[in-house]
């Protein structure tokens, strides 16, 4: 019944959305289409100001890949996630998903083709994924385009929310379609 309610929510909720937002802008008076071409120039001028930023975080991932600090922070975090349960195959994940949106999907992807689009471990890695932002992109991003100089505790309070997301997801996963492999 429960899983019956949230397939239901998953298949309407884009295409309620879809309809919804711009029927209640029409009905409070709006012009749609004009307020939607505003926030498109906005959005390419926000898009040019924050190349610089955008260039230094690719680089700063791509040499953190290629120097090897993925694999011995994974080989490090890999007897913790053995003692707790939580799949050893998804902790470069959750590591690589804090760093990049579009490395992570590939991970994602390949863990879907290891161990079959129907199974826990690839459901997991898909729910993780959607349930977890990348966090230095958004910074770097995000706050270099409006200025944000000072993050304080940002960085510590997201990675501590991006540590809950995998945790969650796997006990949820696990808990909804069976132990994972």
């Amino acid at each position: 019944m429960f899983r019956a309610i949230l397939e239901a929510i998953s298949l309407w909720a884009i295409p309620v959305l879809l309809v919804a937002i711009p029927l209640a802008g029409m009905l409070r008076g709006v012009k749609v289409y004009d307020t939607f071409i505003d926030g498109a120039k906005e959005g390419f001028n926000v898009a040019v100001r924050i190349i610089p930023f955008l260039v230094g975080i690719l680089v700063a991932i791509g040499m953190f890949r290629a120097s090897g600090a993925m694999d011995m922070l994974t080989n490090a975090l890999a007897p913790v996630a053995a003692r707790t349960r939580f799949p050893a195959d998804l902790i470069p994940l959750v590591v690589l998903r804090t760093l990049s949106g579009s490395g992570s999907l590939a991970l994602t992807t390949d863990i879907i083709k290891k161990f079959g689009a129907d199974s826990v471990m690839a459901r997991t890695a898909a729910t993780l994924y959607g349930s977890s932002e990348t966090l230095f992109y958004v910074l770097a991003v995000y706050f270099g385009a409006v200025g944000v100089k000072r993050t304080r505790h940002v960085i510590p309070s997201a990675l501590v929310g991006d540590i809950v997301a995998a945790i969650v997801a796997a006990t949820v996963c696990a808990w909804m379609f069976g132990a994972a492999r």
